[in-house]
């Protein structure tokens, strides 16, 4: 990203050794959705956000879910890069312990 410290902003994932890089199979996208695509990876690549790679080991789909506005999200499949990850030491509280410390502490989360 143009005018950050690449220090501060990359990011190096714990892969295990013995995982394998997996390539999933490109997804056909046509109409509609293939505008959006397009539109919206040029406005990423423009901002310097994303760059073109070649000869990726790992490579994962990205998926197009439909707003309330009835624009396009566009997100990323990493299920398979997400198994080939070691499980976090500390994992994030689930949603019923924070409503619990929600009451305990008279907050609302929303």
């Amino acid at each position: 990203m143009p005018g950050i410290d690449v220090d501060f902003i990359c990011h190096r994932l714990a892969i295990h050794k013995e995982a394998k890089p997996v390539a999933q199979r490109k997804r056909k996208v046509g109409g509609e959705r293939r505008e959006a695509v397009m539109v919206k990876t040029q406005k990423l690549l423009n901002a310097g956000f994303i760059r073109e790679v070649r000869y990726t080991t790992w490579l994962a789909n990205m998926v197009l879910v439909k707003k309330h506005s009835g624009k396009w999200r566009m997100c990323v499949d990493y299920t398979d890069l997400n198994k080939a990850c070691p499980k976090d030491s500390y994992p994030l509280p689930s949603i019923d312990r924070l409503r619990l410390m929600d009451k305990v502490f008279h907050h609302q989360i929303g």
